[in-house]
């Protein structure tokens, strides 16, 4: 059932229209004329408008123009006579999803409904997956401004273009997989499937079975024929995370599907061709373990003929800042919560950090105090004090301490008479305190005190209205 307005200023036409609509099962409203069809709009339920072309005031093709121009996005089906053919050529050109003639007949009628209807939900579904697909390109869009990361993003757009194999070498949570995705994404397979397999989690007895498949009845349990990695990414790119754990006898099988692009399953006899990008990825000096026998060296030289080293975050402190803010607006729309921003002292302290865990260390990070952090902005004491060097007081504890100290400091208030003396340890008496002082140094200022205290207005006009303040 859908809720549909009719505007037409003949109250035969109107019950003609009401009855056929109810008929068929949605909800009719009617409007004489357009300002009162305007009105019924504003309340927001209508999915679907079916006016007159002539009617007093304002013809339906100007009432169609006003529609677009105050950003109404609903199907609007035009009536005309049947002498006035033109006046439907140009209302679909205006925009109308159909047209239908006068008179008018209850079966066009439904017609025309059902599929303007039809089409208005499929608009909205493509629009929904259109949001979607681009919340997922930037999530996986690489973020960073320095200049090792400048470099990087140009050999990723020299390198994808190319059918060339590429080796990923950087320390674990350094963003390798990203990288992987970029360069299939920017590559002319991008449409074409992107296959992971990660060859340090799966079982030794199953990894050759994973990358070629297998017949029915290879081995014990395989009661089907399935195919395997190399088979599911023909025509785009198989990823091979953690190539450097493949096992030395796979490596030269490996080998021979590079050099050959083609493969024979488990258990099989007839080879099998395939259109394959590789792309490996280790976090080891692959040429050391090349070097030292644990990897296969013509192996090594074949997957490294586009060789990039992703930079440790350590390397690359400038684009930090960049990474937090993007790690707090996904983790805010994730958890629902309002944040303002991160606070210099805190983005500074992030900088100081040598993240040993990389990208991934300070996306984790940055979620934890997201979800610690009790008012819209992150301060220092939100983050893991173990981690930081900061002092163990508790969370809340901590955070008023910074409040205070910020209070003072963003105001250049250094004297004794201009402290905040807190009497107790009580959290909720340090907070009024601290509340009351910042509105007596901005005189009342509510929305420039919720600034001092990292408070959003409504929060700080919350607190006051608690009966702690009354």
């Amino acid at each position: 059932m859908a809720t549909i307005l009719y505007v037409d200023d003949d109250p035969t036409i109107g019950l003609l229209l009401e009855d056929t609509l109810l008929r068929a099962g949605h909800r009719a409203i009617g409007a004489r004329s357009v300002p009162q069809a305007l009105q019924t709009l504003a309340h927001g339920e209508i999915e679907l408008i079916i006016s007159d072309f002539k009617m007093p005031g304002m013809t339906g093709l100007e009432f169609l123009n006003l529609l677009r121009e105050e950003a109404y996005d609903i199907p609007l089906i035009m009536v005309t006579g049947y002498a006035s053919i033109e006046h439907a050529v140009q209302a679909i050109k205006a925009g109308a999803s159909d047209y239908i003639t006068k008179p008018v007949r209850p079966e066009q009628l439904e017609h025309a409904v059902t599929k303007a209807l039809h089409v208005a939900r499929l608009r909205k579904e493509n629009d929904v997956l259109r949001h979607e697909v681009m919340a997922l390109r930037n999530e996986r869009q690489i973020i960073g401004e320095s200049s090792v990361m400048r470099r990087l993003l140009q050999t990723l757009a020299t390198a994808a273009p190319t059918r060339a194999t590429v080796l990923l070498q950087g320390e674990s949570g350094t963003g390798k997989e990203l990288v992987a995705r970029a360069l299939h994404d920017q590559s002319e397979r991008a449409d074409g499937p992107f296959i992971k397999l990660n060859c340090a989690a799966l079982p030794e007895g199953l990894v050759e079975s994973a990358l070629f498949g297998h017949e029915r009845g290879a081995f014990t349990g395989a009661f089907k024929r399935v195919a395997g990695a190399f088979e599911r990414a023909h025509g785009g790119t198989l990823l091979l995370d953690e190539i450097s754990e493949m096992r030395l006898d796979l490596q030269a099988k490996l080998l021979r599907v590079l050099q050959e692009q083609e493969f024979e399953r488990v258990g099989g006899t007839s080879p099998i061709k395939v259109d394959v990008r590789i792309i490996a990825t280790t976090n080891r000096d692959l040429a050391a373990e090349a070097e030292a026998g644990r990897f296969r060296r013509d192996l090594f030289f074949r997957l490294s003929v586009i060789p990039i080293e992703i930079p440790p975050l350590r390397e690359r402190g400038e684009d930090i800042p960049l990474l937090a803010y993007r790690f707090a607006a996904s983790a805010a729309n994730d958890t629902k919560k309002e944040l303002a921003g991160i606070s210099p002292d805190a983005l500074a302290l992030l900088q100081r950090h040598d993240w040993p865990g990389n990208v991934r260390e300070l996306q984790h990070a940055i979620e934890r105090a997201v979800i610690l952090a009790s008012g819209p902005m992150l301060l220092p004491v939100h983050f893991d004090g173990q981690r930081f060097g900061l002092t163990q007081l508790g969370s809340s504890a901590r955070e008023v301490a910074y409040l205070t100290a910020n209070l003072v400091a963003s105001n250049g208030f250094s004297s004794e008479a201009h402290r905040v003396v807190l009497s107790s340890f009580d959290l909720n008496e340090a907070e009024s305190q601290l509340i009351a002082r910042a509105l007596e140094v901005t005189d009342g200022n509510r929305t420039r005190a919720a600034e001092l205290l990292g408070l959003s207005v409504r929060t700080l006009r919350n607190k006051l209205n608690a009966p702690s303040h009354a």
